[in-house]
């Protein structure tokens, strides 16, 4: 069996520490290497400053088998990631002819500038001895060199060129040091919490080892991570099985799907395994339930179209809802989300529709507190009503969003027949 390895991430770029620009390339690196049974133990971020460059190579060095950096590869002053990663390791950078010709191409035949300034052939220089990576995204190459017991690997910081640097080059590259696969897959869940789930699985999840099982919670719904090492991915699906048998069996209803991204995503499958259709009437969620279902392409074969009526008027204007019911029951109330839910169901002539009503906030309507939300489904059979309380210390995104995952959820109880928890008219 071959050696486990583990790795170090370090981007390099005072622009991530100042917070203009978003680090996604160690996360994406990470996602990569666990496809191929590499271990990621650290993320490091350092700015363009050489004695802290210094300082986060000698650390790296003393604790992982595998340095991966990403940026500092530009033709600027404070483009110092291949200067100081050479000298750690006592190799000498040399001019490659072949990234000085590509360089002087790239940037004088393609329309960039007149002539090529001399800064940018520091582009072109290399390590000694290294795996040349060239940049087929922009100028930059990246490169790898194996020493004393260590493997570097130096990528562009650009998002896109890392990344298709990093499949196209660095995965088979790094792919020969393993003999294993990282598989994993992921339960979704709404309806109970992160700490729910823990407690329910926390004996059962300690008791494991490979595969490996955690919680994480996400934006108003949570996930169940399964994950197995094994020689193959076959092999890993092979021991996953039972694992998440078992955990979808103790979660029940609770789980929405395996490997889907979203509440609206499952409805979608689900509105196509059917042929069934809906439309939306929103007030306090603002037209979000409709976006987020009209982001997935095709979603016009299923959702026929909403309405966002945030006033009194034009919710007895577009909805049919009858004046004297909101002026007795307010237009934040069960009986009027079911009002909402039937008159769009029967205006647009789908066949479920959903409705969301409430107080977002920051400010309360002097009535309600903020984060009561009524959720509406209106159906051939009936409909139904769930009232909420999303609490009065959550923002107006996480009360927006939570509501539109209990009207996505309702819908997908319904189609599958799953108990609907929630009160009939």
């Amino acid at each position: 069996m071959k050696k486990v390895y583990n790795a170090e991430i370090i981007s390099v770029g005072t622009e991530l520490l100042l917070g203009q620009i978003t680090n996604t390339d160690s996360r994406d690196i990470s996602t990569m290497l666990s496809k191929i049974g590499i271990n990621v133990l650290y993320h490091t971020v350092v700015g363009d400053n050489p004695e802290r460059m210094e300082k986060c190579i000698e650390i790296a060095r003393s604790r992982v088998d595998i340095i991966i950096t990403t940026g500092g590869l530009g033709p600027t002053c404070d483009d110092l990631t291949k200067m100081l990663l050479a000298k750690s390791f006592g190799l000498e950078l040399k001019m490659d002819e072949d990234e000085k010709a590509g360089l002087y191409d790239y940037l004088t035949n393609r329309g960039y500038s007149r002539e090529m300034t001399e800064n940018n052939l520091q582009q072109a220089l290399l390590p000694e001895g290294c795996t040349k990576f060239h940049n087929n995204w922009g100028t930059a190459p990246g490169c790898a060199f194996e020493k004393d017991g260590k493997i570097c690997v130096m990528l562009p910081g650009p998002p896109r060129e890392m990344n298709s640097m990093f499949s196209a080059c660095v995965m088979p590259y790094l792919k020969k040091l393993s003999d294993e696969e990282i598989i994993s897959h992921e339960i979704r869940v709404f309806g109970t919490s992160e700490s729910a789930m823990d407690y329910m699985l926390r004996d059962y999840m300690n008791s494991l080892t490979n595969p490996t099982m955690a919680p994480y919670a996400k934006e108003a719904d949570c996930l169940l991570r399964v994950t197995a090492k094994a020689r193959n991915a076959g092999e890993a699906e092979t021991m996953m099985k039972p694992i998440m048998d078992k955990a979808i069996s103790i979660l029940g209803d609770t789980v929405y799907g395996v490997d889907v991204n979203c509440l609206e995503e499952r409805v979608f499958q689900i509105l196509n395994e059917k042929k069934l259709t809906f439309a939306s009437a929103e007030s306090c969620t603002g037209g979000d339930i409709a976006r987020r279902f009209t982001e997935i392409p095709g979603a016009s074969e299923f959702f026929v179209g909403g309405a966002v009526t945030y006033t009194d008027e034009m919710k007895a204007k577009l909805l049919g809802v009858d004046p004297e019911l909101i002026k007795a029951k307010t237009a934040v109330s069960h009986e009027v989300a079911a009002a909402m839910a039937e008159g769009i169901r029967k205006t647009s002539g789908a066949d479920m529709a959903v409705s969301t009503t409430g107080i977002a906030g920051p400010d309360t309507d002097g009535i309600h507190k903020v984060g009561c939300v009524f959720v509406g489904l209106a159906t051939k059979d009936g409909t139904f009503v769930m009232d909420l309380q999303l609490g009065e210390h959550r923002n107006r995104p996480y009360i927006r969003r939570a509501a539109g995952n209990f009207a996505f959820d309702m819908m997908r109880r319904y189609m599958t027949g799953l108990p609907m928890m929630y009160i009939k008219q």
